[in-house]
């Protein structure tokens, strides 16, 4: 409940206390036992708090997005017992599911953004970050990942950054010339490839980065694609549309004008 973005502690406190007293049976009754805004439940929605339920996300929008903005006693008891019409909903794409992961909690426990993108980095000769523990000191290699800190102590002139893929971290050292001239990727890029030497000491192995590549874009298409990666009706791919055996379209469920791109956001601790 913690780590869900946007969800006030009162209101997970209240949903709480309400589960004590027996497990909860739909989103209509986590509203009712509650007593939380309809807001609340679509943070929680949002979180894929309601797969216990049965519901992957857009099932737990439509429901919650179908309930009023108060609960009337009078009518209550009535209208829990009446069901809504099912409705089938285009599932969200493996991608998607991941992106909204992280948009809402900040990690994913379906897939590693980058786990997407292996085969197209393993084409461009991108090697994993587990990989660093095999090769040997001095060699030059490239490596991708999401950055997950940025730090540069006043005192010194190196810049540390840590970057992560779906294997582990590799820690990358930027000497001042390599970061002034690279400023706009080092500070900004979500992602970013590096080219650089392995360093080990011992145990201890950075690699010291030469050449920066802001790959946001390959990031951000994250969102469109499948796992293992295969056509979508969102990737528009053949035909320009959606494919013919998916039938009958599907009404999408309405999204705010905030997450019409399905980009994923990620949070850097940065030190400076």
């Amino acid at each position: 409940m913690r780590m869900v973005k946007g969800l006030s502690n009162i209101h997970a406190a209240q949903i709480l206390a309400a589960r004590l007293e027996r497990r909860f049976a739909s989103v209509e009754d986590v509203w009712r036992r509650s007593g939380v805004p309809v807001a609340a439940l679509e943070r929680l929605a949002e979180a894929d708090a309601f797969a216990s339920l049965g519901l992957d996300r857009r099932q737990a929008l439509w429901r919650v997005r179908g309930l009023g903005e108060k609960v009337l006693p009078l009518f209550a008891a009535i209208e829990a017992q009446e069901t809504e019409p099912a409705v089938a909903l285009d599932s969200m794409t493996d991608g998607r599911e991941v992106v909204e992961d992280y948009r809402s909690v900040q990690l994913s426990l379906r897939a590693h953004p980058l786990a997407f993108l292996r085969p197209e980095l393993e084409r461009r000769g991108i090697v994993p970050c587990s990989a660093l523990g095999r090769i040997s000191d001095g060699r030059r290699i490239r490596l991708s990942g999401i950055v997950l800190i940025r730090q540069r102590p006043g005192t010194t002139n190196v810049t540390f950054l840590t970057i992560e893929d779906e294997t582990g971290i590799a820690n990358i050292i930027l000497w001042k010339d390599r970061f002034e001239a690279q400023r706009p990727i080092v500070m900004a890029a979500p992602m970013i490839g590096v080219t650089g030497v392995v360093q080990r000491e011992g145990d201890v192995i950075h690699v010291i980065g030469e050449r920066l590549e802001d790959q946001s874009g390959l990031l951000h298409s994250v969102g469109r694609m499948q796992f293992p990666h295969r056509f979508s009706p969102a990737d528009g791919a053949k035909g320009g549309g959606r494919d013919p055996r998916d039938g009958p379209k599907r009404p999408a469920l309405p999204l705010r004008e905030s997450d019409q791109e399905p980009r994923i956001k990620v949070k850097s601790r940065d030190f400076h």
